[in-house]
């Protein structure tokens, strides 16, 4: 059994959340022991594909045609694509008829929680879905005072200065302005966002945002390695007000690095992260100011040590025996025809 996983576009999605899951596939797939490929050129007898551009879509049609078997793991929802780019709001609708059609392509579909298998459902997709996570890699967000030393550095943080992490897109949908609001209401705590969406590709209303951004927030763009590891080991909080996700990788390293984590009180945590039990959820920016202030200044309970365990029963050694299970399985499916 051989695996080709396929990732279209990979320069342009390295920086992303589906980058961050094409390279957990690859090191799941090897510490499971699964033989794979990333180039469709070779000779495979599953299709394991991620992404939905045109090169995706006559991809899984060659495999059809020559007998084998198709994966489509589904990372994008009509959901999640909305309050993103310029325009997304538009083409969501089309959007959510490409990525149906395409879905609905394969013999079968994984997708990372049970939230977003419950939304391509609604979409009519009749295909069988199985919740599998992303997936993360616990030694690389252990904490090291390297890595600590090297983020306090780089922002040139004073001992006393109390930091509130997030990372993401320049997405409204991922909360951006939210956490700017948020900012403007703690101006005695640094703000700082990591991740980088190129301005023009964004609306107005959230360019013109990051550009009078408040004072204390720091937008340093894509970095990536020691920097942004320390950071989620070092950092007082966690906080990612995002609206929609299909899982949110960002949250699951939060997580994993021992970062007290708060979080938007949307479907996708359910059941898999409890409010006052993993993380604190909140539903409004005022509530968002007293648990951040409540986590930074220490009058909320510590939950880190619960919401680690959340992060350790997915990591990565583990969703590749999960994966390689559905292979197998898989392989014993009809394959479908052109």
């Amino acid at each position: 059994m051989k695996v080709c996983i396929y990732f279209e576009g990979e320069k342009l999605i390295s920086g992303s959340g589906i980058g961050r899951a094409m390279r957990h596939q690859i090191e799941a797939l090897t510490a499971a022991g699964v033989e794979f490929t990333t180039d469709p050129k070779e000779d495979f007898d599953i299709l394991h594909i991620n992404t939905i551009g045109v090169s995706s879509a006559m991809l899984v049609s060659k495999a059809h045609r020559e007998g084998k078997h198709v994966i489509y793991h589904a990372h994008s929802t009509e959901e999640d694509f909305r309050n993103s780019f310029v325009l997304s709001n538009q083409i969501a609708p089309l959007f959510k008829l490409h990525i149906t059609s395409l879905y609905s392509s394969a013999d079968y579909i994984l997708t990372p929680t049970p939230y977003s298998k419950s939304l391509l459902e609604s979409y009519g997709i009749t295909v069988p879905i199985t919740p599998v996570s992303n997936g993360i890699d616990l030694k690389r967000f252990a904490s090291d005072p390297e890595k600590i030393k090297a983020f306090r550095n780089y922002f040139s943080l004073k001992k006393e200065d109390k930091v509130v992490l997030s990372v993401g897109l320049y997405f409204e949908r991922k909360g951006i302005l939210d956490f700017m609001d948020v900012a403007t209401k703690l101006p005695e705590y640094k703000f700082i966002w990591f991740g980088h969406t190129p301005l023009y590709g964004i609306p107005k209303n959230v360019r013109d945002a990051i550009l009078d951004c408040p004072s204390n927030v720091i937008f340093p763009g894509y970095v990536k390695g020691a920097i942004i590891e320390g950071a989620y080991a070092d950092a007082d909080v966690f906080f990612f007000p995002s609206h929609e996700e299909t899982e949110g990788i960002v949250v699951l390293e939060a997580l994993a690095a021992k970062c007290k984590t708060i979080l938007r009180d949307i479907g996708v945590y359910d059941p898999w992260l409890v409010d006052k039990v993993h993380v604190y959820k909140g539903s409004s920016n005022d509530e968002f100011v007293r648990l951040v202030r409540g986590c930074v200044e220490k009058t909320l309970p510590d939950l880190t040590k619960a919401a680690y365990e959340v992060a350790r029963e997915r990591n990565i050694p583990e969703i590749g025996k999960q994966l390689k299970e559905i292979y197998r399985m898989v392989m014993k499916l009809p394959v479908k025809s052109e």
